[in-house]
């Protein structure tokens, strides 16, 4: 493109809204609010926080001089959406309808495409959401368990795994969609995910409980001693949802989830905290392992990213179960602002078809 893009990204959090400012894929701006957490509690549902999440993006932008009539394209995380195919979507009326009823589940996610739209409305452009939480591309066979009525659904880092595939792809002048990828994401959450030829087809569940444990989360855990656990009268519901998905893994081992911590802890000497660390490490590494038989040993490439990725303690130790398998490469640390732009400015400047959102789920049950 010889025209200089403006693109604005939003991407709302649970308790903050990241925004930033692009001429075309160089940032000029970037801010990561903080919400007042009482403050969103006393508007009851997530919806209800529209108008406020967009009032405070248009101050924040307006407050560094940023003309917003001059925006070419708001973009957004989207989500709130049924399962779809990953890409660029273009913000319309049923996209709208679907993400302000919250489809997939009440997440703060859901306002980013809404932001968008209200924002094009008042000064002008177009709106993209990018790779939302929602994007699905399992195959069949990857849903199935032991279980009928139970199968896997795909829960992953979906923004930032596709931004660091699309990435290593570009920087090998490859196509993504010629190339099959494991990506670790490594974080808080941790997804590790086997691209085949652009399609995401495989993974743990990072919201459901699957896969290594993490920092915050406990990850796969044998059935029948969990099932005594539930039934043990210990815990509500409540309690122990937030033990397996928010106080699991890390913290309750060792009572932090600060990577950083537990390193300086081990390199003091503490064995338990030693076995825990590389016990998550252990974890990543077989499933990795599973990843590489899903793709059937054919991978171009091992991709780690996720801010613990910068720790060269957790690289070399997984680098020393997985390098046998392909190449490792660590992108290490977030992209979900610079895919949106990137997502936006592909589509606006026809290098990738925008799609159309037909609230069609990709997949709705298996065929008995």
């Amino acid at each position: 493109m010889n025209k200089v893009c403006k693109i604005v990204a939003i991407n709302p959090g649970s308790t903050s809204t990241k925004i930033a400012a692009y001429e075309n894929s160089t940032e000029i701006y970037s801010q990561n609010i903080s919400h007042d957490a009482d403050v969103l509690k006393e508007m009851g549902e997530v919806q209800n926080q529209l108008s406020y999440r967009k009032d405070t993006v248009i101050k924040a932008l307006e407050g560094e001089g940023i003309s917003l009539k001059d925006v070419d394209i708001f973009v957004g995380r989207g989500g709130g959406l049924v399962p779809i195919t990953g890409g660029v979507y273009k913000v319309e009326e049923g996209l709208l309808d679907h993400a302000s009823r919250g489809m997939s589940g009440q997440h703060p996610a859901q306002l980013a495409s809404q932001i968008c739209d209200l924002l094009v409305k008042e000064y002008g452009g177009c709106a993209y959401v990018v790779n939302p939480p929602d994007v699905d591309e399992f195959e069949e066979i990857a849903r199935v368990t032991g279980l009928s009525d139970v199968y896997r659904e795909s829960r992953i880092h979906t923004l930032n795994q596709k931004e660091v595939a699309l990435r290593y792809c570009k920087m090998k002048q490859k196509s993504y969609d010629q190339c099959n990828l494991i990506v670790c994401h490594i974080g808080g959450g941790i997804s590790v995910t086997a691209h085949r030829q652009g399609k995401m087809i495989d993974s743990n569940d990072i919201i459901n409980g699957d896969g290594p444990m993490t920092p915050t989360r406990a990850g796969a855990l044998p059935t029948v001693p969990l099932l005594k656990l539930c039934f043990s009268g210990k815990y509500t519901y409540k309690e122990l949802y937030s033990r397996l998905s928010k106080d699991g893994g890390l913290i309750d081992h060792l009572g932090t989830a600060d990577a950083r911590e537990i390193e300086a802890r081990i390199r003091e000497g503490d064995s338990y905290a030693k076995l825990i660390y590389d016990a998550m490490i252990y974890q990543i590494a077989k499933n990795v392992g599973s990843c590489a038989c899903v793709l059937k040993g054919k991978v171009d490439a091992i991709i780690l990213t996720g801010g613990i990725a910068n720790s060269k303690y957790l690289v070399g130790e997984l680098k020393s179960y997985i390098d046998w398998i392909a190449q490792v490469e660590t992108m290490a640390g977030e992209f979900e602002m610079e895919a949106l732009a990137a997502g936006a400015l592909r589509a606006y400047s026809g290098e990738e078809e925008a799609l159309q959102y037909t609230g069609i789920p990709v997949w709705s049950g298996f065929a008995k």
